[in-house]
Parts: C-alpha cells; sequence; structure tokens
C-alpha cells in the first residue's frame, strides 16, 4: 500500500462524529441554529451557506432498538464525475413497515429537490427510524480503482454496504431484514451478505429503491446529502477553482465547462474530481495527443493541494464512518 492509499484507508475510517459535530440542517444560517454557530467559529461557511446534515442519527440508543428491526440501503452519486457516492441506511421496527409504507417514500430521483428534502427532514424527525451514512469521496475512490491493487467500484459500494449494516449492529441494533438495491448480480451478492451476516435475511434485488419503503427512505437520504456535500464543496473551492460544478455527472454541460477550465495541464485535476473515470482519461488521451497535457490527471493525487487542507467536516469525505 503507498502512501496515498493509506491516506484514503485513514480518511474513509474517520468516525461520523468528525462529520457531525457543527451541523444540522440544510441550508442553515449562522444565526438560524446553534450548530450552524459552531460551524462558523470553526472555520465553516458563513451565515446563508450551507452546511451538512449529520452524518447519523442512531445515537443515542432508542428503545425499540431491541425489537426485531428492518434495514435499507441505497447509494447515491455512483456515476458522477465529481464529488463523493454516498452510501445510506436507514433502520426502523418490523412492526412499523405499515406505517412506513404510507409515508410518501420513493426512488430519490423520481422527486424533486424540494421534495427530498422534505422528506428526509421528516425522516430525521422521525422517532421510529434512525439513519446512517458513508461517504466515499472521489479521492478514495480513485484512489483505490488506481492503486497498485485496484479495487473495482463494485467492490468498494460492497465494503460500504457491509460497513453500514455493521455499525448498525455495534450500535445496538437488533437487527432482522436487511433490503439492498442490488451491485452487480443480486444472487451473488446476497450470498456474499449472507456469509458475513448468517442469521440476518436479506433481500437483494434491482430497483429496491422503488419495491421496499425503507430502501426509498435510504435513497432520500444518500441522495441529499450527497447533493449537499457538492454544494459545500462547491462553496469552499478555493478561488482559482471557483464555478458552477453543475450536477457533477460527465454529461452535464455545466461539469464539463468547469472540468474543462480546471485541468491543469501539468498537474492534472484536484482531488474533487475522480479521476480514475472514462472522461478523466479521455480528456488526458486527447490532451497527450495535441500536446496541451504533459501527464495523466491521476497525477494529482500526488500533490497536496489546498483543498485537502480544509477541515474534513466541510467536505464530502466528512462523514465516512466506523463507529
Amino acid at each position: 500500500m503507498d502512501l496515498y492509499e493509506a491516506a484514503c484507508d485513514a480518511e474513509h475510517a474517520s468516525t461520523a462524529a468528525d462529520g457531525a459535530a457543527a451541523v444540522l440542517t440544510i441550508g442553515a444560517t449562522g444565526s438560524a441554529s446553534a450548530a450552524a454557530g459552531q460551524a462558523h467559529a470553526a472555520g465553516f461557511p458563513a451565515a446563508g451557506h450551507t452546511v451538512l446534515p449529520p452524518a447519523s442519527n442512531f445515537q443515542p440508543a432508542r428503545d425499540w432498538f431491541t425489537q426485531p428491526c428492518l434495514l435499507g440501503i441505497d447509494e447515491a452519486g455512483r456515476g458522477p464525475v465529481l464529488g463523493a457516492m454516498v452510501y445510506a441506511c436507514v433502520a426502523a421496527p418490523l412492526a412499523y413497515r405499515e406505517t412506513l409504507a404510507t409515508k410518501s417514500y420513493a426512488d430519490s430521483k423520481t422527486l424533486t429537490e424540494a421534495e427530498r428534502s422534505k422528506l428526509f427532514a421528516a425522516l430525521a424527525a422521525d422517532s421510529n427510524c434512525v439513519y446512517a451514512a458513508d461517504a466515499l469521496s472521489a479521492a478514495f475512490i480513485s484512489g483505490h480503482m488506481l492503486g497498485r491493487t485496484r479495487v473495482s467500484l463494485n467492490a468498494i459500494a460492497e465494503q460500504s454496504t457491509i460497513g453500514l449494516i455493521q455499525s448498525l449492529l455495534n450500535g445496538g441494533v437488533q437487527l432482522k431484514e436487511v433490503y439492498i438495491d442490488t451491485v452487480g448480480d443480486p444472487d451473488r451478492y446476497k450470498a456474499k451478505l449472507e456469509r458475513e451476516f448468517p442469521g440476518l435475511s436479506f433481500t437483494v434485488c434491482p430497483k429496491a429503491d422503488a419495491l421496499y419503503p425503507v430502501v426509498s427512505a435510504a435513497s432520500i437520504v444518500a441522495k441529499v446529502l450527497r447533493d449537499t456535500a457538492l454544494q459545500v464543496e462547491e462553496q469552499q473551492l478555493p478561488a482559482k477553482h471557483a464555478g458552477n460544478l453543475g450536477n457533477g455527472y460527465p454529461s452535464d454541460p455545466v461539469t464539463q465547462a468547469w472540468l474543462a477550465a480546471n485541468c491543469d495541464p501539468v498537474f492534472g485535476f484536484i482531488p474533487l474530481v475522480r479521476f480514475s473515470w472514462e472522461t478523466c482519461s479521455r480528456w488526458a488521451a486527447d490532451g497527450a495527443a495535441d500536446g496541451s497535457m504533459s501527464v495523466h490527471p491521476c497525477d494529482s493525487r500526488l500533490l497536496p493541494d489546498p483543498i485537502l487542507a480544509v477541515p474534513k467536516q466541510s467536505i464530502s469525505c466528512a462523514w465516512s464512518m466506523t463507529f
């Protein structure tokens, strides 16, 4: 393992307390909440700027943790070239299953931003539900996908899922049923999870976020946290990289314009960019062909970029969690 990979591992193993200490409400201002006031005092964005919600809300333990519980897991941000991929889970008592079905939770992709924000706030305030999230930064993803021992995105996703389940178990939640939107072959994935957690009942299938309300809820948590994290990162970019990031997807013209304006011909991209993505590889190949780029953009992972000096709470990898 090289120094960069070791740094990624250390980043991913940071506690949720690191990321949740001073943030509470999406769009909160320094005067609107004590959490945002603490964030400002700690060097976070000024009043009116977006702040990250907590990475989880399952501590302190709820009385219902001792009851049989169900868990849903989903992700957001698998495809973007910018920012984190966020895995999230939502747990509730099995006895709350029918009530969950009445909550208007749906696949986050079918909801507007306003609808997602409203549902996330309601879920966070629901005493019969808890959530937790694992944010995998762009640097973490690319470092593992392009490291000496290459790790596929599916393998990264599976380990994040396993980590979330273990975190809830360690937190005292008596899980019985787990519902997951599949990564790759659902039968293979289910078998792997059953080996990791014998005794738990797993349902692993495509479109689980549209089929099971508890997974729909998890998809909303993941999407809200992913989108908010990208907004925070955009606000905290150094002046030389400032600009509208768009939605972070390679197909977005706004994202494409930002990438074009922020690809250094020598040093490549800053760590906000998933330099392992084909988009970046094509950029490097085109740049090498016309002489405008002398190195592959992945070389940026070796550089001490100013964005890495920003407090961990203020970037998307803030919540990488191990409880």
